[in-house]
This record gives structure tokens, C-alpha cells and sequence, in this order.
């Protein structure tokens, strides 16, 4: 009979077992980073379908925040007429306003060329004139690349914005329901803030490599486990769609 401490437990074994996690973290004395102290900038996307959007910036560097929710609509009510749209908190010191554009224009699921509903509509809520200078400029130039294509983008000052629901917020990590039962998210205030939740919410979607995870991970308060079960799921899910 083999005993079972020489089974070799899978990554999706291991991240069951919280209570070892739990003496990983007091062993090597580290928690999940929720909250970052950096200078940011805000900025707002509609893109189609923000579950991918949120995973897309949540992954990328020089992104500390992320929020998926509502707005440009002139209802009262959350949804309404509305648009689903991605708030961004991040620092320009790492990562540029014009660099974050870029990954816009490439990474729409739907509605860049093409009108479509408002729900899915593609726009830039600016929070400040340089956004907004900077924006229209960025527009022009991808007019001229995209040549017969006709942008629908709208650029419109940020207004009210409805956070969407919690179920909707970091989506694809909390369809791992064991890891994000191990990061000690305990409110919707962290739920939105998290910076540990934005990262992940796109690794295990495969947005980055496993060594660009890697580098970044002891920046996340991650034990041994934790990071064994993502690194599993970025190299499943590399290469593949991000979108609904």
C-alpha cells in the first residue's frame, strides 16, 4: 500500500488543502497584496464584454486596479441605458496613458468598426484633458492604419460610474473558487481594490507568460501553492481567447 505522503499531489489538489496554505503563509511570513500605495491615474474603457477587458489590464504592468461596472448612460439605475466599461487605476510611471490606449485598440471583442449596441459600445471615458487630448490624437492615428475601416470609438468625458455587481468583478478568478477562497477577499471593497485579484483575474486567463508571472509573483504575497496552481493554468490557457 503506498502512503500518502508520497503521493504526488496535483496543483488542483494542493490549493484544497487551506490549511497548509495557511502554514505557508505563517511559515514564510507573506499575505496576499490587496493594497498598493502608488501614485495613478483613472482611466475608463467600454470594449465589449468586460469580464476580458478586466482580465487584459489586470495583467498588465503598471496596472494596480481594476473595476468593471456601467456608465455613460443618462439612467439612474446601474445598468439602464448604459455601457460596460472597465475603470483603471494606473501608474504612469510604469506604464503610459498612450500604452494603455494601444491595448485597446487591438483587444476589442466586438463594436471597434462596427456600430452596435450601447451595451457593448466601443469608448474612452477621459478623467482629465491630457486623456482627453491625448485620446483624440491616438484615434486619428488608428484611423490611418486601419484605412477603409471606419473607428465608431466614442471619446466622452468620465461620468457616473455604476460598479457591476460582485459576481462580475474579477470574473475568471473567481471561477477558481479554491484560490480565491485563499486570499483572504473578505469584502466588496477589496473585491474592487484588490491589486492581488486585478493580477491574477488575467494570469490564470494565460495573458502573460509563466516567467512575466513569475517575475512579478513574490509582488503578490503568493505561497508555493498558490503560485504552482496559477503557473498551471497560464500555461493551459496561453494562447487563448479572452472573451465571452
Amino acid at each position: 500500500m503506498i502512503k500518502s505522503e508520497n503521493l504526488v499531489l496535483s496543483p488542483l489538489e494542493k490549493i484544497k488543502d487551506k490549511i497548509s496554505i495557511q502554514k505557508e503563509q505563517f511559515e514564510f511570513n507573506i499575505t496576499p497584496i490587496h493594497n498598493v500605495n502608488e501614485k495613478f491615474e483613472t482611466i475608463t474603457f467600454g470594449m465589449g464584454c468586460f469580464w476580458g477587458a478586466e482580465s487584459l489590464f489586470g495583467a498588465t504592468e503598471g496596472v494596480l486596479r481594476t473595476t468593471v461596472g456601467y456608465s455613460g448612460g443618462t439612467s439612474d439605475k446601474p445598468k439602464g441605458d448604459h455601457t460596460e466599461v472597465i475603470k483603471i487605476d494606473f501608474n504612469p510611471s510604469i506604464i503610459t496613458f498612450d500604452e494603455l490606449l494601444q491595448l485597446f485598440w487591438a483587444n476589442h471583442e466586438y463594436g471597434l468598426s462596427t456600430k452596435i449596441k450601447r451595451q457593448y459600445m466601443s469608448v474612452i471615458f477621459y478623467h482629465n484633458n491630457d486623456q482627453r487630448i491625448v485620446s483624440h490624437i491616438s484615434k486619428k492615428k488608428e484611423q490611418l492604419k486601419r484605412n477603409s475601416e471606419f473607428i465608431t470609438t466614442e471619446i466622452k468625458e468620465a461620468s457616473i460610474f455604476y460598479p457591476a455587481e460582485d459576481y462580475h468583478q474579477k470574473y475568471r478568478l473567481q471561477e477558481h473558487k479554491e484560490l480565491f477562497d485563499t486570499l483572504n477577499i473578505s469584502s466588496t471593497y477589496i473585491l474592487h481594490n484588490s491589486y492581488v485579484a486585478a493580477k491574477l483575474n488575467g494570469y490564470l486567463m494565460g495573458v502573460k507568460t509563466v516567467d512575466q508571472f513569475l517575475s512579478q509573483s513574490d509582488l503578490l504575497g503568493l505561497t508555493p501553492t498558490q503560485k504552482e496552481y496559477v503557473k498551471y493554468f497560464i500555461e493551459m490557457n496561453q494562447g487563448r481567447g479572452l472573451f465571452c
